[in-house]
């Protein structure tokens, strides 16, 4: 087909045609409504299947007689795989389709489970994780895209808001399902209870989702070196943020190799990512003033929204010695509100006359009021003292997601939406990971200070405390004749009740620093960004392109 019009053979200027469309946007009806729940529900699948096995691995451990240590690197690889595949996912979607690619790796995600509870050691159920990651972390890039391309103008805001169900209420389910089903079911089900719903998401995929047509013609552009340098580059930063504070950081060879080698790759996979004619993501979005603050913003926020779905479950399992389906009540509270806050910030960011950039600020003061509450933590609380800082979140966490994932769309064209989904989605993973790192180096560190301090000062003080006797020695000095063996018990209650303390003390110094960190995003995201409009649908007068 020739691009360029007949004005060149008279010698006139060279007038190129508009590129073709990428693909064929079917008439919006209720087919393509059941494809897009289905890309949302599979989207869903996959972050169960990713919390609920995190959540519940000191059960899945205990069963499949693994160590802690060793556990660990389950997690660690599966996250690595699967914040790897946000990134190039966009590219294979293109190429496949979405269509054969979304049903595919649902399928995948889902075959690979069945077996997961049999691996007869670490390295096969690693091995098989890192697969299964792999699947999981290709189907939100695609949910983005497809919310994004499918649905008409003026409901695409409302999409936004299906895809931010997967930072705000799938999460905070995790806890909920593990619970309900490693104690009513059978801890195999932590594996595979994605089975059935993936089964239904992918007949919904099946069913609504256009057949859009292969284009194998890009291999002969395929980035070999982007996917060979990029992939092994993002899976060692992974790991690194995920096994760095348990091996001491720099310390350890393990981190020291992977943060060097790791680090000089992504370097380099971000230079070839620059000047590559066929790129996985355009770097040069991030001169954009909304993609700045919309990126750093949406790694920020929900770091913030994990760590402070973390303080709870640490607090009510450590101190409290709670199980998770006694836990679980806190994290529902925040979970099923999100169905209708959800729809209900999308309708308020979708008016012309609203400025999604209050309204993200307003969403990080509740967060900040909410980690302001949790300051006055103390030894005696239970799980219903946590309520009122979950319902502050109820409201905070849709009210900073969906503006800060409208700055990053809105303002960018058709064409660009490949390139800015697997950017954001991979931003998206890593700021799990970079919660996980914050919240074990921070709890760990802060909980060894103000261990220090209190033997320190129980040791100053000791001499002055003895009038006023020694109550846990009174208390256990009947259960048993041996001295010597009150002595001991005597001493490991106390060191219990130091730990307790020390905890509480850690817990409440990361609640001090999100409320200036909510603060510092709230002021951020009133200065830099520019105000981007809700789409609106095309007018009748509008001539055609």
């Amino acid at each position: 087909m020739n691009t360029v019009a007949p004005a060149q053979a008279a010698g006139g200027p060279v007038i190129h045609a508009a590129p073709p469309r990428p693909s064929y946007i079917p008439p919006f009806g209720l087919r393509t409504v059941i494809g897009c729940l289905g890309m949302l529900l599979a989207v869903h699948v996959a972050g169960f299947n990713e919390h609920v096995t995190e959540i519940g691995l000191s059960d899945i451990r205990g069963a499949m007689h693994i160590g802690h240590d060793e556990g660990t690197w389950v997690i660690a690889i599966y996250e690595a795989f699967n914040i790897a595949a946000m990134a190039f996912t966009p590219w294979f979607y293109m190429t496949f389709s979405i269509y054969r690619f979304s049903i595919f790796m649902t399928a995948a995600l889902a075959l690979f489970s069945i077996p997961a509870p049999f691996m007869p050691d670490v390295t096969s159920l690693c091995i098989l994780r890192a697969f299964q990651g792999l699947a999981g972390g290709c189907l939100p890039p695609v949910l983005m895209t497809v919310m994004l391309k499918y649905l008409p103008p003026q409901i695409r805001v409302f999409g936004i808001g299906g895809y931010a169900m997967s930072a705000t209420f799938g999460p905070n389910l995790g806890l909920p399902l593990e619970a309900f089903w490693f104690e009513h079911v059978g801890w195999h089900w932590l594996y595979w209870e994605i089975i059935p719903t993936a089964a239904l998401a992918i007949a919904m995929m099946a069913y609504g989702l256009p057949r859009d047509p292969m284009h194998f013609e890009r291999f002969e552009k395929f980035n070999w070196l982007g996917i060979l340098v990029g992939l092994p580059a993002i899976c060692s930063l992974v790991i690194v943020l995920y096994q760095g504070d348990r091996l001491d950081w720099f310390r350890s060879p393990v981190i020291t190799d992977l943060s060097f080698w790791g680090g000089a790759a992504f370097i380099v996979f971000v230079i070839n990512e620059a000047y590559h004619p066929s790129p996985y993501f355009r770097i040069q979005y991030w001169r954009s003033r909304n993609i700045q603050a919309s990126l750093l913003s949406l790694v920020g926020i929900l770091a913030i929204c994990s760590i402070m779905g973390n303080i709870p479950a640490t607090y009510l399992e450590a101190v409290r010695g709670y199980r998770p389906i006694q836990a679980a009540p806190v994290s529902l509270v925040v979970a099923l509100p999100q169905l209708i806050m959800l729809p209900l910030i999308a309708a308020i960011c979708n008016n012309r006359r609203v400025d999604c950039r209050f309204v993200l600020a307003g969403g990080m003061l509740c967060l900040a009021m909410a980690a302001w509450l949790g300051t006055w933590l103390t030894v005696d609380w239970v799980r219903d003292n946590f309520y009122l800082i979950q319902i502050l979140q109820v409201f905070g966490q849709p009210m900073t997601v969906i503006p800060t994932l409208m700055l990053a769309t809105m303002a960018m064209g058709p064409a660009d939406g490949p390139f800015i989904s697997g950017m954001v989605n991979m931003l998206k993973g890593l700021a799990n990971a970079v919660a996980f790192a914050l919240f074990g180096a921070l709890t760990r560190r802060r909980e060894q200070y103000h261990s220090t301090m209190l033997l320190d000062h129980h040791g100053t003080h000791q001499l002055a405390l003895q009038g006023m006797g020694d109550p846990i020695n009174g208390q256990l000095a009947t259960t048993s004749p041996d001295s010597a063996h009150v002595a001991r018990n005597t001493l490991q209650v106390f060191h219990t009740y130091v730990h307790e303390q020390a905890l509480v003390l850690a817990l409440n110094d990361i609640y001090y620093i999100l409320i200036w960190v909510c603060l510092g995003y709230a002021v951020m995201n009133l200065v830099l960004p520019r105000r981007v409009y809700p789409p609106q649908a095309p007018s009748p007068d509008t001539p055609a392109r």
